[in-house]
């Protein structure tokens, strides 16, 4: 079996991937631009974090639209594998770069950029096993016990505190966890600060992904995400599970403690598709 048969993918789909990696270089150049415009504004006000949150996170909304029009293709092992592996080691490779003031956000920028689409493929194949839609059910139930399980007696408190003595007294390289945080600017902010794991963003994608499958609009502004991708409109797509997540960012925002975003992005989505299909029954 030769490498092409394995690693390729159908026409339909490269042009979908294509778009995917120059919406994220756009992304990164609009996050540096907020970047910019946040040095010059003192936080005094809480709100203007929020702000800056909420315009990145619409923005990385967007980045999700091409996604929605992925064809699913038959895939073995061999094809998640080459592709699992060359995705790690280039997120692990653009980590070994070093760089210093102005340089060293915009590599933070394009890390983060990295990130978001490395998940927006991963939760675009693992949506592709959602056969019904009722078996969000249980993969919600296990990602909630799993995360609430390592935040208490696994390694998310541990790494949790090492991220948070990192960026209150750099010194020496970043913990390792720090390859798979998505960082964001911030008003006032030297630097870009970490908000969200890729695993967070990996089932945001996921969950929207599924909802486009069985013909539910989760868009709360307007039509379904795969009608605004079929006629190229940006900036109206905003699903309910990216505002789950900044939901999620928020509360540990002002609560100043650790919540994980997981398992409040799962309750959000099962009420809300509750909540759709107790409507569609009345």
């Amino acid at each position: 079996m030769s490498l092409y048969s394995f690693a390729s993918f159908s026409k339909l789909n490269r042009r979908m991937i294509f778009l995917l990696i120059a919406s994220h270089l756009l992304w990164s150049c609009a996050a540096l631009g907020l970047w910019s415009v946040g040095r010059l504004i003192e936080p005094v006000l809480y709100w203007w974090s929020a702000v800056f949150i909420s315009l990145q996170l619409y923005a990385a909304a967007q980045l999700l639209l091409p996604a929605l029009l992925l064809h699913p293709e038959e895939r073995n092992r061999s094809f998640y594998l080459f592709w699992g592996i060359t995705l790690i080691l280039i997120v692990w490779l653009i980590n070994q770069l070093t760089a210093d003031g102005v340089w060293l956000s915009l590599l933070s920028v394009v890390k983060s950029s990295l990130l978001l689409l490395v998940a927006t493929i991963t939760g675009a194949a693992l949506a592709r096993y959602v056969n019904r839609l009722w078996e969000i059910v249980p993969v919600c139930i296990v990602m909630t016990l799993a995360d609430f399980a390592s935040w208490l007696y696994g390694p998310t408190a541990g790494f949790t505190q090492q991220i948070q003595q990192y960026y209150l007294a750099p010194e020496g390289p970043p913990p390792l966890i720090d390859m798979v945080l998505i960082k964001l600017a911030f008003p006032g902010s030297v630097g870009l600060a970490p908000v969200f794991g890729i695993s967070d963003w990996i089932m945001v994608v996921f969950f929207a992904i599924v909802a486009n499958r069985y013909e539910v609009n989760d868009n709360l502004i307007g039509p379904s995400g795969e009608t605004l991708a079929r006629q190229g409109r940006i900036g109206c797509y905003l699903p309910v599970s990216v505002v789950a997540l900044f939901i999620a960012i928020i509360l540990a925002q002002t609560t100043g403690l650790f919540i994980p975003a997981l398992p409040l992005i799962a309750l959000i989505m099962l009420l809300w598709y509750a909540g759709r299909y107790l409507f569609r029954k009345t």
